[in-house]
């Protein structure tokens, strides 16, 4: 149960700080969401790329791309509005 709790606060996070450098609008659910998903995204492709490392910051920084690439798939469907 705790572990659910620390992965959607810090999918918030994470999906916080991409919404800021992608200038999303968004509320703390998409935010938590958004997270979850970039950072498995992100974890897979970084895997697939054979782009290994570890530690918070590592993992920090390909949530965040991650949940950048995810920002601009959801805005290349549905435009502008997100």
């Amino acid at each position: 149960m705790i572990s659910l709790i620390v992965t959607i606060l810090v999918g918030a996070f994470i999906g916080w700080l991409a919404g800021i450098f992608m200038k999303s609008k968004h509320g703390f659910w998409m935010s938590c969401l958004l997270g979850i998903v970039g950072s498995a995204l992100g974890s897979g492709i970084a895997n697939a790329l054979k782009i290994g490392g570890g530690g918070l910051i590592y993992s920090l920084v390909i949530g965040i791309l991650g949940t950048c690439l995810v920002i601009a798939i959801v805005r290349a469907i549905l435009g502008k509005k997100f």
